[in-house]
C-alpha cells in the first residue's frame, strides 16, 4: 500500500507541477522544473541523513541491520543527488545561459555526490561484512558534514543559485504545489528505503550462506531476515 500510495502521489503532484500550474511571470515555463528539482534534492538529503543515523547506530550497536539501512539510504541518496544536478543543469541553461557554473551550491553538491560514490566504492573493497560496515560507517558519518555545507552555501558565499523560498511565496500556488511534491517524494523515499533495506538484508544473508536447499533465506542474526 505504501508503494501504491507513493506512486499515486508522485504521479499526481508531478503532473500538477509540470503541466497544470500557470507559467511563472519571470521565468516562464522553465520554472516548472523546480517542482521536481527541489523535492528531489530534499529526498537526497533525507536519504543521506538516514545514512548518517544508521552509521552511528551501527558503530554503537555493531548490528549489521543498520549497515543494511545505510546501504539503502546511500544508494537512494546518490541517485537523487545525481538527478538533482541533472535537473538543475536543465533549469540553468535557459535561466543562466549555461549548462554548468562553478557556483557554490552546484560545486558543493557535486562534491557531495563524489563523497557518496566513494562510499559505494569503498564498500566494494572489503569482503568481510563487519570490516565493510565499519569503513562505510566512518564515511557515512564524516561525509554528512558536506550536507549542511550544501544547504548553507547560498548564505556563506556569493551565489547565482536562488535561496530557499520565502514564507510568502510558500503560501502562493507555487508553494502549495511545491509542498505537495515534498510530501509525495518523502513518501516515495520511505517506500524505496524499506524495499532496498530488505533487499540488502537478503544479499547479506546470501553472502553469509544462510540459504536453505529450497532457496529460502534462513535466520541470520543481526540483520533481521527470517525465511524471506
Amino acid at each position: 500500500m505504501l508503494g501504491w500510495t507513493a506512486l499515486a502521489m508522485v504521479t499526481a503532484t508531478t503532473v500538477w507541477g509540470l503541466f497544470l500550474t500557470p507559467a511563472d511571470a519571470v521565468q516562464g515555463e522553465i520554472h516548472r522544473l523546480l517542482y521536481v528539482h527541489v523535492p528531489m534534492a530534499w529526498a537526497g538529503m533525507l536519504a543521506l541523513f538516514a545514512v548518517f543515523v544508521a552509521s552511528v547506530l551501527y558503530l554503537v550497536q555493531r548490528d549489521l541491520r543498520w549497515d543494511c539501512w545505510a546501504l539503502a539510504g546511500v544508494e537512494i541518496g546518490v541517485l537523487c543527488t545525481a538527478l538533482t544536478l541533472v535537473l538543475g543543469s536543465l533549469w540553468a541553461r535557459p535561466t543562466w545561459g549555461i549548462w554548468w557554473e562553478w557556483d557554490p551550491r552546484l560545486t558543493s553538491t557535486a562534491i557531495l555526490l563524489i563523497i557518496y560514490v566513494g562510499y559505494l566504492l569503498v564498500r566494494s573493497l572489503a569482503d568481510d561484512p563487519e570490516r565493510r560496515a565499519r569503513w562505510a560507517a566512518a564515511i557515512g558519518i564524516l561525509g554528512f558534514i558536506q550536507v549542511p555545507v550544501v544547504y548553507m552555501s547560498v548564505y556563506w558565499w556569493r551565489s547565482l543559485h536562488q535561496p530557499p523560498s520565502s514564507p510568502r511565496s510558500m503560501a502562493s500556488t507555487f508553494g502549495v504545489v511545491l509542498l505537495s511534491n515534498f510530501a509525495a517524494y518523502t513518501v516515495a523515499f520511505f517506500w524505496a528505503l524499506r524495499r532496498r533495506r530488505r533487499l540488502a538484508a537478503q544479499e547479506l544473508a546470501l553472502e553469509a550462506g544462510c540459504v536453505s536447499s529450497d532457496g529460502r533465506i534462513e535466520r541470520i542474526e543481526g540483520i533481521g531476515v527470517t525465511g524471506e
